[in-house]
């Protein structure tokens, strides 16, 4: 009776043992996950400040271009007529 005891007692500690084993692996791959996932905002941000960027430079040039344009200047109509 003693044995089967302490092979019940055994069978429960092994089935622990393998339950923490397996909380703890999944506890590694959420934190993998958490770890990618974090880098990937982070490329993302730096992706939208240099987007940004490049939209200003673009928003500059196209307004320099614009102002030295002769169609995009307030034309005078009664200046032209006399």
């Amino acid at each position: 009776m003693m044995n089967a005891d302490m092979d019940a007692v055994d069978a429960e500690t092994q089935v622990e043992l393998e339950e923490k084993m397996r909380l703890i692996n999944q506890v590694l791959e959420l934190q993998h996950t958490l770890e990618d996932l974090s880098a990937r905002v982070d490329a993302v941000k730096e992706e939208n400040l240099k987007l940004k960027s490049e939209n200003q430079v673009l928003g500059q040039y196209i307004e320099n271009l614009m102002s030295a344009s002769s169609v995009f200047q307030t034309t005078d109509t009664k200046s032209k007529r006399k």
